[in-house]
């Protein structure tokens, strides 16, 4: 792989991963230090994982921060799970917020569109800002199906790792469309347009 990525790729996906773990790391520990937290992590991880529509929102964010490039392939997945974790708090404690589930749906329509349209000039603030937006609605949802008896350290920590491994996928996705070669951007185009239509999907009820 070090002979297609470039070094200043690497080095920004080393640095967003070594950032990623070092948040991690203390819930990481205590999800392993008891049968209860393993469990809270356990579910906490297999969340997001095991909807469709989060799946496509995290790997659509991925591919998004790597058309942007630079900082972006770590500033924007980093936005999205810190944003994500305070939505997450906010559902743990039963903090009411509306139109969750529309606010999930239109996260996958705007950020599939957001790559099917090639945005690719956009100030790294406001792609960070449009990622978070919808990051809270996510981890909202994380947080209120967090079962009562888990530990929510643990939950957090599960549901914060399996996002940073989807945005990991999709910034792969994304490099590897773009050495694809003259069609990289038509290939990139259509993968973005196929997740906006399964988000209309998603937003109408029929996925």
């Amino acid at each position: 792989m070090s002979n297609f990525v470039p070094s200043s790729v690497r080095r920004h996906l080393k640095r967003g991963g070594l950032a990623t773990l070092l948040a991690l790391s203390p819930s990481l520990a205590f999800a392993h230090a008891g049968h209860g937290e393993a469990i809270g992590f356990a579910h906490g991880f297999w969340h997001p994982v095991g909807g469709l529509d989060h799946v496509l929102a995290m790997v659509a964010v991925g591919i998004f921060a790597a058309n942007l490039g630079g900082r972006a392939l770590w500033a924007v997945p980093a936005t999205f799970v810190a944003l994500m974790a305070a939505g997450g708090a906010f559902g743990m404690y039963g903090v009411a917020m509306p139109f969750v589930e529309i606010g999930i749906a239109a996260s996958v329509i705007v950020l599939g569109g957001a790559v099917a349209l090639g945005w690719r000039n956009w100030p790294l603030g406001a792609a960070m800002a449009l990622v978070g937006f919808f990051a809270v609605f996510h981890g909202h949802a994380h947080g209120a199906e967090m079962p009562a008896d888990a530990s929510a350290f643990a939950y957090a920590a599960g549901f914060m790792l399996a996002t940073a491994l989807l945005h990991v996928a999709g910034i792969g996705a994304g490099i590897a469309i773009g050495k694809v070669g003259t069609d990289a951007p038509r290939l990139a185009q259509g993968l973005g347009a196929a997740v906006a239509m399964a988000g209309v999907g998603l937003l109408a009820g029929v996925i």
